[in-house]
This record gives structure tokens, sequence and C-alpha cells, in this order.
């Protein structure tokens, strides 16, 4: 099977490649203080992805007095014009280079003319709405109201020398006649669902007042909207409970001032105050380092700006209930076939290098998974064209940035890939200006956090969290014993779940059995937390535990993977008399629908789905939901959750950049032999 798919990628996949035939020589830029990648681009008039293009290692970033190869397409730099006070007419038609959230009517209001005008200057070009790096005519007679150049995204803010007040976030642009409506200007990635929510209104009612958008939603299209527009002011919002001694601590992204203070509620922990927040158990502790030595009752702690967040359980069926198969939308998947090295292996085989590559072979699983949900969107009539492109990856490197200008990603509705935490950050570091959004498929990993990044894979620390956070809203008991080598495990509940028991161990670090009883209490579940991959002391403490189910209510729990337990030495019987809890990414699925997908995929490609065809499925289906909303991609993600064959997709806003997927099962083993999810 995995051959057949081989083949079929070397001539079916589309595969670009950049090259090169021109022999002119390039310019040489050194880098002076204060220059960006974007600044450069922008003096030579070419794009930041030529500059990359050229100098790979740009990406990571640019230092100072480093020498840069300019695409000689403009050997002159862009010469800045002084601002004029009196306009003159050009009798030549000038042209403007697109940038990021540029809109027709922006540049209309810039160049002094109307949206019609440019439309009828440039003809079928903005058939398909405006784009970002298209070169457009401006009509004649006409000079920008803004001759000095725009400060590239980069260049930072400068931090205000008072006490920085709260940003209000502006409003949508809005005309006000003097009779009782009111009028909203579409902007790029607006949706019907977006603008009516802003208005108060329903999409019926939107539609009705602008029958055009029936058929077409262009931007740039002045729309009437309630007669009730939102009310904008200039004066700052001020907390309902104000900081009053801690300093408040900015963003330095947003430059919103964020923070209140918090009074700790009894039985509220570390991990579920973050959760009601929407941040990590580490920003909290960021912001509060008084939590290492533990949380308390009334302790004052900062969080957020805003309410609680206590978000109402997402509905999981509105995804497929809600479709909306009028709009085309764009996805892309990454995927790592590295197909150029396959070619020019001329050592191994295909099928030998199907034998020992690994990344390969998961690769080819999680693709063919993905084909399977490609075809369920279209048997439901998804509207939505698909690009797989080959994202050449190894751990630190990929073609990504490649592949963005060659294949126009900016104009997708999402992308899911590259396989690679660092290669995925990359992407989204570049297609961020545009908002589109980059799913990182895999990686439990977190670094650099973006804006449109959405983390599909919840990370150790959500996986650690959430089974304390079980725990603690069962009422239990929460004991820990801890092998003398997992001491980070140690140092993370010590402080992070600093009312968690710890079990002492002898003076050679073995378990004793008594630590453990002084501990437990009648009346309640006691959930013994064990850390440790030594079979010994499992055996003890499991041994302890059993003897002690005559007199006390036990439970066996493990918060990550632990190969230990499936050694023969410790029998089946032993962890399901205890009834193990643990979480996991994935659950047991045997529901009609599960056999149906496992019967078809097994027909398809003569073998059963391991657990990433079945990811590539689950996430891919997903996504091809979310676009086929009549909300954007991050609007389905805010307000609805997803559950597919055998995973959740669950995202929460983080609170400094991106989302996070809390799709987390507990599960336990019952009795009976079987995995179940605890409820």
């Amino acid at each position: 099977m995995k051959n057949r798919i081989i083949f079929s990628l070397l001539f079916v996949l589309i595969v670009t490649f950049s090259s090169s035939a021109k022999q002119d020589k390039y310019v040489k830029h050194t880098v002076v203080q204060g220059e960006t990648i974007t600044l450069i681009a922008q003096k030579y008039k070419v794009t930041p992805f030529d500059i990359y293009k050229l100098n790979p290692d740009s990406q990571n970033g640019i230092q100072l007095n480093s020498v840069l190869l300019i695409p000689p397409s403009s050997a002159e730099p862009t010469v800045i014009a002084p601002k004029q006070t009196q306009p003159k007419a050009n009798s030549n038609p000038t042209t403007h280079l697109v940038q990021p959230k540029e809109t027709l009517f922006s540049l209309s209001r810039q160049y002094g003319v109307s949206v019609e005008a440019l439309k009828e200057a440039n003809g079928d070009l903005l058939k398909e709405g405006l784009k970002i790096g298209q070169t457009i005519k401006i009509p004649s007679g006409v000079v920008s109201r803004e001759t000095y150049e725009k400060p590239p995204l980069e260049k930072p803010v400068p931090a205000p020398k008072e006490t920085p007040k709260v940003v209000v976030k502006s409003e949508p642009k809005v005309e006000s006649p003097k009779t009782n409506a009111a009028y909203h200007i579409i902007e790029p990635k607006e949706t019907k669902y977006g603008i009516s929510k802003k208005y108060g209104m329903t999409i019926q009612e939107l539609e009705r007042l602008n029958p055009a958008i029936l058929t077409d939603f262009p931007v740039g299209l002045k729309l009437v909207v309630s007669g009730n527009a939102p009310a904008v002011t200039s004066k700052p919002v001020e907390s309902a409970e104000p900081i009053k001694e801690k300093p408040a601590v900015v963003n330095p992204n947003s430059g919103k001032k964020y923070l209140q203070e918090y009074v700790v509620k009894p039985k509220e922990t570390i991990q579920s105050i973050a959760t009601d927040f929407g941040i990590t158990e580490t920003e909290l502790i960021q912001l509060n380092p008084e939590l290492k030595k533990g949380i308390k009752l009334g302790m004052i702690l900062r969080v957020p700006m805003g309410q609680k967040v206590n978000v109402p359980k997402k509905d999981q069926g509105n995804l497929m209930k809600n479709l909306n198969t009028n709009a085309r939308k764009q996805l892309a998947l990454l995927l790592p076939f590295n197909i150029s090295k396959i070619e020019n292996d001329t050592v191994n085989s295909t099928q030998a290098r199907l034998k020992k590559d690994k990344f390969l072979n998961l690769t080819l699983d999680f693709y063919s998974g993905a084909l399977m949900a490609i075809d369920s969107a279209k048997v439901l009539g998804m509207n939505i064209d698909i690009k797989i492109l080959d994202s050449q990856e190894t751990k630190s490197n990929s073609n990504a940035a490649a592949l963005v200008q060659q294949n126009n990603l900016a104009s997708m509705d999402a992308i899911i890939g590259p396989f690679y935490q660092a290669n995925v950050e990359k992407l989204a570091e570049l297609l961020e200006p545009t908002k589109t959004p980059v799913i990182s498929p895999l990686s439990k990993d977190t670094g650099k956090k973006f804006a449109n990044l959405y983390q599909s894979m919840p990370s150790l620390e959500q996986m650690r969290g959430s089974v304390f956070q079980y725990m603690k809203t069962k009422g239990g008991n929460v004991i820990a014993v801890v092998d003398a080598k997992k001491g980070s495990v140690k140092q993370y509940i010590q402080e992070m779940q600093s009312d968690t028991k710890l079990v002492g161990l002898s003076a050679k670090g073995s378990f004793v059995s008594d630590s453990l009883r002084v501990h437990l209490q009648k009346d309640k579940m006691n959930y013994v937390l064990l850390a440790s991959e030594s079979t010994g002391m499992i055996l003890a403490t499991t041994n302890a535990m059993l003897s002690a189910q005559k007199d006390y209510q036990v439970q066996l729990v493990i918060m990550e993977p632990n190969e230990t337990l499936d050694f023969e030495e410790i029998s089946l019987t032993r962890l399901t008399k205890l009834k193990l809890l643990y979480p996991s990414l994935s659950r047991p699925n045997e529901t009609v629908e599960a056999n149906q997908f496992d019967a078809k995929y097994k027909k398809s490609n003569k073998i059963i789905p391991n657990q990433y065809a079945i990811r590539g499925f689950d996430l891919t289906f997903d996504t091809l939901l979310r676009l086929s909303q009549e909300k954007t991609f991050e609007e389905s993600i805010q307000t609805d959750a997803s559950e597919q064959i055998e995973n959740k997709f669950d995202y929460t806003q983080n609170a400094t950049y991106g989302y996070s997927n809390n799709g987390i099962y507990i599960l336990y083993y019952d009795t009976d032999l079987t995995i179940k999810e605890a409820l």
C-alpha cells in the first residue's frame, strides 16, 4: 500500500521546486541598526520571501553588519519622497504594492479615489478581491495622501513614558448619516456571521438589508447594518477591580494592560484558575511567582483583565449541523514526504526505505487518513480547494518559505503542517501578518507563540494538569509516590500541586508501605499518583494499595505514559483491580461510526488504521468542518468543539498568543478488562 502511495506522490503530488537561470549580479546589503527584513524588502522593492530565498539563514533573524543578497529586479533602493503640502496631479497612472490588512476602501481614502475607480482601473485583476503582494494601478490625476513610507510591521513600538492605559480595540468603521441607518465596510477575512454578531443582528437581517451579499461578499463593499451601531468611546476602560499597589504587566505585543486582582476561593487550584482565565499554569505562575510555594485560600493573584471565563461546555455537534457550502475555501497540507531524497537515493529501493524510515511511514499513515477525510468532505458537498505540498523537512529546516511564495499560501483559509514544531512556528511567523491559521498537527512541544498558531496536540503540562483537575473536582485525597529519579515530577508537584501529599521514601530511596497508609482517608477516594519506572517500586506500591482496599477507597493514577506498566511482571489484573487512571490524547471508540471507518480504511489500504492514520483523518476532517461554516475558522474555534473518531478538538485562546487544544480524555482500566472514559 505504501509503495503505491509513494509512486502516486511522485506523479500527482503538488511539489514545486525553485530554480533560477538569471546570471545578473545580486545587490549586497549590509544590515544597519534597526533594520528588519520587511524594511529592507520595501527599500529595494522586493518581497521578504525574495530575501529569504537567497538568504535562508535570515529566516532565523538578521544580525547587525551581516550581508544579505538582494534580487536584481531593482538595484536601486527606494527613494522616499518628502511629504508635500499641496498634492500635484499626475498625468500618468501610478502603482501600489498591496500590503497586509489593506483594503480597497483604505486605498481609496489614501489616494483620494473611489472604490469603483480602482476596480475599473484594474479590471479582472480585482475580480477575486484585493490580495497581498498584488501591484495595482492607481487612476491618473491623483497623488497619495500619505507620501511617506509606512513603518514596517516588525518595527518595535516605543514604550510610553507614563503608566500605560488600557487600549480600547477600535470598533468597525461606521459612517453615521443623519438617518437611523449605519454602514460597515467589509474588511478582508470578515464573514456575515462576524459582522452580524458585531451589530447584534441575525445573518438573515443582514442579507435582507443587503441583497447583494446573497451571491457575493466582496472586500470593500459598504453594507447597511443595524441602526444601533456599536458605540465608540475614546475614554479608557477601567477595570472593575483595579490593581492598587502592584505594577501592571503589559503585553508588549498588544500594548494592552490586561491584569486585575483575583482572590483564591475554596477548592480552587492553580490548574483550575489558569483554565478559567484562559492561560497555562506556567503563565499564571510567571505572573504570580509566589505560587511556587503553593496556593492558599484568600491569596490575591494577578490574572488577565476581565471576568472569570467559566465558558459553558461547547456544543460538540454544531459543526456538522451548520455546514455552509456556498463560499469556496482553500486548505493546504504541508507534509514531509521528502520526495527529493527518495528520488536521489541510489542505494535503497522504495521498499527498503519504507522498511527502515519510520518518519516516512508516519507521514504516509497521516496522509492516508487525511485522504479519507477529504473524501468524506466531498461526499458532504464541502466546497474546499485542497493543496498537498511536500514540506521537505528536517527537525530544524523546511522549504516552507519557498512554498509560501510559490503557492500563495497567504491566501489560504487554513494550513495543516509542517510536522516539526520549529518549522510550523516559522510558517506561522511568515503568515502572521495575514492572520492565516497554521495548525501544528503532531507536536506536543511549545516554543514561540504567534496569534495564528493552533497547537492541536495538548502539551505535557496540559496532560498533567488535567488529571489533577479531575481528581480535585471529585473531592479526592491526592497522594503521590515519586521515585527519587523523578526530580522534575517532584518539583512540578511541589510548585504546581502543592496540596498533594508526598509519600516519604527510605534512605535508599525505596517505597515504605507505612508511609502510604498514614496519608489515606476513609471518607473519600484516595488517588495514589505513582511516578516511577522501577518495577520493584511499582509492585511494592500496588501491593500496599491492594492490601489497603479492605479499609479504604484507593485508585492508582499516572499522569504520563509509563512503559514499565506493560511488563509481564505487572499483570493487567493488578491494574484493573486498582482501576488505573490516566490522561490520554485519544479514546477507545467502539461506536458504529468508528467501526465503519475502520472497515472503509481497511478496504482501501489493506490494513487497519493506526493512531497516525486516525489522527490524520480526525485533524483534517475537523479543519474541513470549521472551514465549511458561516463563521471564520477562528470564530468556529472560539465557539465550537469537535469530537471525531478518537480525538477531541476543544481549543482555548492563550492569554499571550495563539490557541491550544484542551481535548484530553481521562481514562481508566475497568474490572471487566476494558478501558473506559472517567466521567
